[in-house]
């Protein structure tokens, strides 16, 4: 088995090759498509990359949303999502119709949306955001209100971040993040006492404000590399360890208990990835309007660091 995964793994690797592509993964993908990819980051530096990238064609190994963004961003690329079933509930939680009757109520606040929304939603907004730079970008902006969606948590760790603004948040989250208990974490830690708790801050207040570090995916991944600690809990969906483990070999990571996994991430396999390079299958193509609309909310947000 373990022969025809590095064979399939050569194969995808030769596509990529013959079709001009570059394979992009999201932090949270199965390790086998991490593995085969050119690059492997979070939301933020998959935009990043993709408004950079020369190559034909980007493989977006990852969920809807990122594929769009890849899409909006790489003008003139083919841009193929491996698994068009894959998707976000977080990003399904906010409509562009949504939107639009919230901004009616709150007449000249700025929208902050989290990237983790439609190419619709993002066409409505004023600045996107990651979880990265959140806090950046809602103080970027200068203003006393912003309005945030669709996540609740990381706007409720942005308000906590900057106590002089008021943030007013959507009420979406991340299923995987938002079932995490702070009981959840206290096991953990009784587990293994000498760690270092790492979350994310799509995790409830009271998760983060037990955390000894809230961090986006790429952040945990540098501070796991650079602290001292030798020892990690991490809350954050379980394909990060992966990386984790990659980047600090030295060291040990902990799931919490179940292990945090999105269905929707893990849909994306090797045989995927081979089929959408094979056959130039599963293209996502965003509306000139849309795109044209969403594309300043998203350079103003892969502008701040």
């Amino acid at each position: 088995m373990v022969e025809v995964r590095a064979a399939l793994a050569a194969e995808v690797r030769e596509l990529a090759r013959e079709r001009d592509a570059v394979i992009f993964a999201h932090n949270y993908q199965r390790a086998e498509v991490q593995q085969v990819a050119d690059i492997v980051g979070d939301s933020l530096e998959l935009a990043r990359r993709a408004s950079e990238a020369d190559a034909a064609v980007i493989v977006l190994a990852g969920v809807r949303f990122m594929a769009e963004t890849a899409a909006i961003l790489a003008t003139g690329k083919t841009v193929l999502l491996p698994h068009t079933g894959a998707g976000c509930p977080m990003a399904d939680m906010i409509t562009a119709a949504h939107l639009s009757d919230w901004k009616a109520e709150f007449p000249g606040v700025p929208v902050v949306m989290y990237v983790n929304s439609s190419a619709e939603v993002k066409a409505l907004t004023d600045v996107c955001c990651t979880s990265a730079n959140a806090v950046e970008v809602v103080r970027s902006l200068g203003s006393p209100r912003v309005l945030f969606a669709p996540d609740r948590n990381l706007g409720a760790w942005v308000a906590a971040q900057l106590p002089e603004i008021e943030v007013i948040a959507w009420n979406g989250y991340c299923p995987v993040h938002d079932e995490v208990t702070l009981e959840r974490v206290r096991d953990a830690q009784a587990l293994h006492p000498d760690a270092v708790v790492i979350a994310h801050p799509e995790c409830r207040p009271e998760v983060s404000a037990a955390a000894d570090a809230v961090l986006s995916t790429s952040q945990m991944m540098r501070y796991a590399a650079e602290a001292e600690a030798s020892e990690f809990i991490v809350v954050t969906e379980a394909g990060l360890l992966h990386g984790l483990q990659a980047a600090a070999p030295e060291k040990r990571f902990y799931h919490l208990a179940p292990a945090m996994i999105c269905a929707d991430m893990k849909l994306t396999r090797l045989e995927h990835v081979r089929d959408a390079l094979a056959d130039l299958s599963g293209e996502v193509v965003v509306p000139a309007a849309v795109a044209d609309a969403a594309r300043a909310s998203l350079e103003r947000m892969t502008a701040i660091g």
